[in-house]
């Protein structure tokens, strides 16, 4: 391949990738989970520095499609960046629900008055099971 193809292959993967995480960082700003959490945790303080965070794990998650890091960080850390990445996906969908108002639209048509807390936990409670089963069980994702 010459040169200027792999030159414009490079400028159109940047392109791609800017267009890409510049959708996914309004998306995430267009429902307001930062300031909506922050506001709940009292750390309104902290919100540049949440957002800077986020911007990172974005540009961190991105550049592992490509480069293989390998972090000396043992089970113990992997497994507390792991529960906190899901907690911060969980709060994201539920975010997400709000904001689109899946949840009081699915409680009117269904007719649920009560014991919402408990529903709520056990949707959450069955995304954590599914999310186990495939990471733990070997081959449980793949089609046979």
């Amino acid at each position: 391949m010459n040169l200027f193809f792999q030159i414009l292959l490079v400028i159109m993967g940047f392109s791609a990738g800017g267009i890409v995480s510049a959708g996914t960082f309004a998306f995430i700003s267009a429902i307001g989970i930062v300031p909506r959490m922050a506001k709940r945790t009292g750390t309104q303080k902290y919100i540049p520095f949440y957002e800077d965070v986020i911007t990172i794990g974005g540009i961190f998650g991105t550049t592992t499609m490509f480069i293989n890091y390998y972090l000396p960080i043992g089970s113990v850390i992997a497994a507390f960046l792991a529960f906190t990445n899901g907690i911060f996906v969980g709060c994201l969908a539920i975010a997400l629900a709000e904001v689109l108002n899946v949840i009081p639209i699915f409680l009117r048509r269904s007719r649920i008055t009560a014991g919402i807390p408990i529903l709520i936990c056990a949707i959450a409670f069955g995304k954590m099971i599914g999310a186990l089963l495939y990471f733990i069980i070997d081959g449980f994702y793949m089609m046979q």
